[in-house]
């Protein structure tokens, strides 16, 4: 009986380790993916959408969920004029406004877009495609903001 209890024992555990070496590996192969994943240069993608900043801005501000929805992770090209440069470290952020709520889209660009962003200025009109993060509103400054990455100036 006791030699039974054993075998039962060190079975279970046999199986017990092979299951966490399965999902440890299922976890490994998850990380490289997302860490590796490389994504087609935005610039040569097709636009889901094109709009102008100024009407793409109300549209969050009047429906926040439903244009979520409808923009999150989509290729959007935006037609506007440019309110704000900001350099950071190695990028550079261009944001297009509403002048009277203070919202604003937000765009980061690729690095291999960085030549032509330095070239732009404050006032200049520009169409931008990006990957569009989504929007949310914030209590604190009491206005929304669009977020866009992977950017190329069309």
């Amino acid at each position: 009986m006791v030699s039974e209890n054993k075998k039962l024992s060190k079975s279970s555990i046999k199986k017990f380790l092979i299951a966490i070496a399965i999902l440890v590996a299922i976890g490994i192969a998850a990380v490289w993916y997302i860490f590796t994943e490389t994504f087609t240069d935005t610039a040569i993608e097709k636009a889901a959408f094109t709009v102008t900043a100024h009407l793409f801005i109300k549209e969050f501000e009047t429906d926040l969920v439903k244009s979520n929805k409808k923009y999150t992770e989509q290729i959007i090209t935006v037609n506007g004029r440019i309110d704000a440069i900001e350099n950071a470290d190695t990028t550079v952020n261009i944001k297009m406004a509403d002048s009277t709520t203070g919202s604003y889209a937000i765009f980061a660009f690729q690095q291999k877009d960085m030549a032509k962003v330095k070239q732009l200025k404050e006032g200049d009109s520009v169409s931008i495609k990006g990957s569009c993060s989504g929007g949310a509103y914030s209590d604190i400054l009491q206005m929304h903001f669009i977020n866009f990455k992977r950017c190329a100036v069309n």
